[in-house]
């Protein structure tokens, strides 16, 4: 199996190719001018095309499904090179605005949210990607190429930017390695150009790795997936928790070092019966005293053989309520894509692969 050659940095393409000007010219036809093979690239000698040919793939992922939901979100499968698959989703997060003469006035806004493993080893018992178990780790060209893919696909120019989120199938930190590599090429002024600040880091609070990417100091935003405020619950829920219990991930999170005018993005996954209730609110803001915290309210949505009941509409605009009322910035989150299945997991479950 063939490596990608979304997978190098282009200092690391610059040691390959001679003279180094060459790794800028690749980056060009891949990244700008989204060709699909080596002999697109004109400007290149006819042998280091063949060499490039003989070593490298471009793409090592391909589509094989995808489903469009009536909001504008896509939810892809992708075929990996050994067979594997894995999803990615087209987030349309604001629609175009024109003005009276007809003329854009404002870009519609995208997101991508982006898979680092095939399956997942945190064994969350609310997520279905979990009940497929594991199966291998993303190398980095992997993970950039559904971004390219996507970007490929909707007709979105290179020079177009979107936001980047770590938070589909995989846990990002458990590839720690794969991931980093990922957001410098990404974040490459050659290449796409996605500044850290457009790409986020989801975890399920693996602390010494929230450490270990601090160190990387890559400019990206982190978001926790928190989901309880004890750890009884927050063990049944992510029995990672055990590990890697809520004062360390805590902790952990005060050391990250966050842009003054953002702030640290906290997943509370509500669940009706179990972590929806104002007890609970009241904890959370307590956990979050002195964190400039956004919390992100997410409804769980069932899915067949789920344990766990959706929340109501009254609680969770209740809970929101108790945390705004205490100054801590709240939102509930759109359900994108609801009318496609866009939890994850769900339409790689539909296609049984």
């Amino acid at each position: 199996m063939k490596k990608s050659i979304l997978g190098l940095r282009r200092e690391e393409l610059e040691q390959i190719l001679k003279p180094s000007f060459r790794a800028s010219q690749v980056f060009s036809w891949v990244y700008s001018g989204f060709v699909d093979s080596f002999d697109e690239m004109l400007n290149l000698p006819k042998n280091m095309r063949e060499s490039l040919a003989e070593e490298f793939v471009i793409a090592p992922l391909s589509i094989i499904n995808k489903e469009c939901s009536s909001d504008g979100t896509i939810k892809y499968l992708l075929r990996l090179q050994d067979g594997k698959t894995i999803e990615a989703v087209w987030l349309k997060m604001r629609q175009e605005v024109y003005g009276e003469d007809g003329v854009l006035e404002s870009e519609a806004r995208y997101t991508i949210c982006v898979s680092t493993q095939v399956g997942c080893k945190v064994g969350c018992s609310f997520c279905l990607t979990a009940k497929g178990g594991f199966s291998r780790d993303l190398d980095a060209g992997e993970i950039v190429a559904q971004v390219l893919e996507l970007k490929k696909d909707n007709n979105h120019p290179q020079n177009r930017r979107v936001n980047v989120v770590y938070m589909g199938m995989g846990e990002p930190l458990d590839n720690l390695d794969a991931l980093s590599q990922a957001i410098e090429i990404l974040q490459d002024e050659n290449g796409l150009a996605i500044s850290g600040k457009r790409q986020t880091v989801s975890t399920s609070g693996l602390s010494t790795k929230i450490d270990a990417l601090a160190k990387m100091d890559l400019g990206v935003h982190i978001a926790i997936s928190l989901h309880a405020v004890d750890d009884e619950l927050r063990s049944e829920l992510i029995p990672m928790n055990k590990a890697y219990n809520i004062a360390s991930i805590i902790d952990a999170v005060r050391r990250f070092p966050i842009d003054t005018r953002k702030r640290v993005m906290f997943e509370y996954l509500v669940i009706r019966d179990k972590n929806d209730d104002l007890a609970s609110a009241k904890k959370l803001v307590k956990l979050l005293s002195g964190i400039r915290a956004k919390v992100n309210l997410i409804y769980f949505n069932p899915y067949p053989g789920s344990i766990y009941e959706r929340p109501l509409t009254k609680s969770m605009v209740e809970f929101q309520q108790y945390l705004i009322d205490r100054s801590l910035l709240c939102t509930i989150r759109d359900s994108k894509g609801i009318d496609i299945s866009a939890a994850c997991g769900q339409l790689k479950s539909k296609e049984g692969a």
